[in-house]
């Protein structure tokens, strides 16, 4: 059986945290260029295609709890399929995870990412329809992201259907292993909301060791990228927040939930944005996922 939600749609351009933080950073006009790229998406042509040929994506949404999250998707090529405004998912998150039980309605985010070749995509909308194993997203936005900061790395083979969930481990604060799995980290996946204008799931990527844990808190220096600040400006105007950790090497699964704001300082250095985000854990749920397994093939110097 599949439940349906009717269509809603959002204004569109940059709202006023995406406004505040570029202007703040002194890229307004840059920004504004780019602003058309919100416009109306159609994911017919090169993006049908592109997500057409996709294994691994990130979802972030709101969960049962109230809380936002950010979760892993694997499946088979062909397990995305766009068409006009109209994204078909033909999996859900895991039994467990937190995201397992999406609300009909719900504003969902999604960034679909081929690592080999360093290209992503991102899809904005409202979960449309929800099916034992599959959902539909009423898409608001899409657009590409530049190549920066992506790891290439390429995935193993898929769990066989039916294959059992790995238990799930709930926790509220952070312990060694979970430090260590963050302070080895390259790449990460950052969900934010938007109250009116719906969630938004990016990617975070750097030099190994990038994000630094103190305590309850982790921070990480925003690195220099399209100047829209999404992500930020979602951040300036509802401090709710959503990470992701993948330990390629075992499947080992972090997601932490929590809030997030963006702290500025004066440059240190050419690299130095002036601008870092500090997030607070408030929730944390731990698993393994054997799909998740990817073989890191980053060429030194490439990921810039």
């Amino acid at each position: 059986m599949v439940a349906t939600a009717a269509r809603t749609s959002p204004d569109h351009g940059f709202h006023e945290g995406e406004l505040l933080v570029q202007q703040r950073s002194g890229v307004d006009l840059e920004a504004r260029r780019l602003e058309r790229m919100l416009d109306l998406p159609d994911l017919s042509g090169g993006a049908e295609r592109f997500l057409a040929d996709r294994t691994f994506a990130v979802l972030t949404g709101r969960g049962p709890d109230g809380r936002l999250w950010t979760s892993p998707l694997r499946g088979p090529a062909g397990f995305l399929r766009g068409s006009g405004r109209t994204l078909h998912i033909a999996t859900r998150p895991v039994e467990g995870d937190p995201l397992h039980e999406l609300a009909l309605g719900e504003q969902v985010a999604l960034v679909a990412i081929e690592f080999s070749a360093r290209r992503r995509v991102r899809v904005n909308g409202r979960l449309s329809a929800i099916g034992a194993d599959s959902m539909v997203v009423d898409v608001d936005q899409a657009y590409g992201n530049c190549p920066q900061y992506i790891s290439r790395r390429s995935f193993g083979p898929l769990a066989p259907t039916g294959a059992e969930a790995a238990p799930v481990e709930l926790g509220s604060t952070l312990t060694d292993e979970d430090r260590a799995l963050i302070g080895s980290a390259d790449t990460f996946f950052l969900g934010t909301a938007h109250p009116d204008r719906g969630a938004d799931s990016s990617h975070r990527g750097g030099p190994r060791g990038f994000v630094t844990t103190e305590g309850a808190q982790l921070w990480w220096p925003d690195l220099p990228g399209n100047n829209m600040f999404n992500s930020l400006g979602n951040l300036a105007v509802d401090p709710a927040a959503a990470l992701l950790f993948v330990d390629w090497t075992d499947g080992s699964v972090l997601a932490l939930s929590g809030t997030a704001e963006v702290e500025w300082h004066a440059p240190v250095s050419v690299d130095d944005t002036g601008r870092r985000v500090r997030f607070t854990t408030e929730s944390v749920v731990r698993r393994q996922d054997v799909a998740l397994r990817a073989e890191d093939v980053a060429r030194d110097g490439e990921m810039r």
